[in-house]
This record gives C-alpha cells, structure tokens and sequence, in this order.
C-alpha cells in the first residue's frame, strides 16, 4: 500500500510536492509547476491547502 509522505531529500519548502511527485509517479517539478500555474489561474485557496499538507502528511523519516 502506498502511503504518503512530505519528501526529505526532494524539498524545496517543506517537501508536499516531493512527496506528491513520488506518490504519483511523476516528476516533482512538474507538481510544483502545476501548483504555481493552479494557483495564478486563480485557485488561491491551493496555498491554503498546501500549508494544511504540511502539518497534516507526516515527513519522510516520521513514517513506518
């Protein structure tokens, strides 16, 4: 089962789109540009979402 995480050695703030990118599969500076694009497009409310993912997803190191 594949379990998600904030990413320690892939972190450019907290590590949620590192995670993501190795969640999913897919390159994680494609997820931070995705991120940066939804959030000028007008989803404002992503960063939001972003800073609750960063208390919510247990770091890396933290997950068994």
């Amino acid at each position: 089962m594949k379990k998600l995480y904030r990413s320690s050695k892939d972190s450019m703030l907290a590590g949620v789109c590192g995670g993501l990118g190795k969640y999913f599969n897919l390159d994680s500076t494609l997820i931070r540009l995705l991120f940066v694009i939804l959030f000028f497009v007008g989803f404002g409310a992503l960063l939001f979402v972003y800073l609750i993912w960063i208390f919510v997803v247990p770091e890396e190191g933290d997950v068994k």
